[in-house]
């Protein structure tokens, strides 16, 4: 039987240990300010790598679990985390920690939030560059907020993203194969990862997400692989037709029912 998804509750990469409750205690209960604290706790790579942090410390990307990123921060300054951290203080992630942490973050505080995986529309020109934000529910809608750029220019309101700023990768999936995207406007900014292949992958790590499993930007399951190797065909294209339909049905039965029928990203 599936079961609806309560998104008040963490999920294995969101989990928070009693451990890390002393560095909680003061932790707002309004959503946005619980957001606004991520961006002075993480470091982007791009942003570390100037720094001459040593390669230990870049590779704190690969971290998935909160209670072990938590356990990072905490190490080098055990202040609470509502206190900003130094840049050389700060958990070094990709947007899709930043989207985790909050998550994990406004999940304590029992407020439904969720990640989605997909593209920033704002970031480039005519281009969906691979990003990850998130959503917490307010009254009766989902509010889509990029943690990442809470303090930057590249969206005029990153605390309520307007509809089209950011595409999840079933929505970028779906307006490829309507027309109104070509497949090489997705992609890794930085990278020769462009490609339609970009939209399915990242519309498979959101319905990941989706089911409270977010899952590394470079993690792979299933046919994924194939489908970067450009070795699927129309099963794999329709597939992924459907992927796009569910995630962005809000029927949280059909995205576990679906996501329990695929290859378990963490099997």
């Amino acid at each position: 039987m599936t079961r609806q998804i309560d998104y008040t509750v963490a999920g294995p990469f969101t989990t928070i240990s009693p451990r890390h409750q002393p560095a909680l205690a003061q932790l707002p209960t309004d959503p946005l300010a619980i957001c606004r604290l991520v961006p002075r706790l993480v470091l982007h790579p791009m942003v570390a790598e100037p720094l001459g942090l040593p390669g230990k410390r870049l590779a704190e990307k690969q971290v998935r679990p909160t209670d072990d990123i938590l356990d990072l921060l905490l190490a080098m300054d055990p202040a609470p985390v509502t206190v900003a951290r130094k840049r050389e203080q700060r958990v070094v992630g990709t947007c899709r920690h930043f989207a985790v942490l909050a998550c994990a973050l406004l999940r304590y505080r029992h407020i439904p939030a969720r990640a989605r995986c997909g593209f920033g529309m704002y970031f480039q020109p005519g281009r969906g560059s691979d990003h990850w934000i998130i959503e917490y529910r307010a009254d009766d809608r989902w509010v889509r907020v990029d943690v990442e750029h809470l303090e930057d220019s590249f969206s005029t309101h990153p605390e309520d993203l307007r509809e089209g700023e950011f595409l999840t990768g079933g929505e970028a999936w779906t307006a490829i194969r309507e027309g109104s995207f070509r497949g090489e406007q997705f992609g890794v900014m930085g990278t020769e990862n462009w490609g339609r292949h970009e939209a399915s992958g990242n519309a498979l790590r959101d319905l990941a997400a989706l089911n409270r499993i977010e899952m590394l930007p470079w993690d792979e399951w299933g046919r994924m692989s194939e489908a970067y190797e450009g070795r699927t065909g129309p099963d794999y294209d329709e597939l992924i037709d459907r992927v796009a339909r569910v995630c962005a049905s809000d029927d949280s039965q059909a995205v576990t029912a679906l996501h329990e029928e695929l290859p378990a990203p963490l099997g």
